[in-house]
């Protein structure tokens, strides 16, 4: 079962991975260029721990809300 990865992120934007072939998560790296998934732009006004969905199912990309448990 995927659970998600849950990071303290800064204040400010970030990228997000969406693809699954960062090979520095939370944070994208460019691995998907090519593909049809793309980052996910955030922004934290406040640092904060976060939980990252990495199942791909979440209605509330890039949270996780919990559907993994369902998979």
């Amino acid at each position: 079962m995927a659970k998600p990865l849950v990071v303290n992120l800064p204040a400010g934007t970030h990228y997000v991975c969406m693809c699954g072939k960062s090979g520095n998560k939370p944070y994208c790296d460019g691995s998907h260029k090519g593909g049809d998934i793309t980052p996910q732009k955030v922004e934290m006004a406040a640092a904060g721990e976060v939980a990252v969905c990495t199942c791909n199912h979440s209605d509330n990309k890039p949270w996780c809300d919990g559907k993994h448990k369902a998979l």
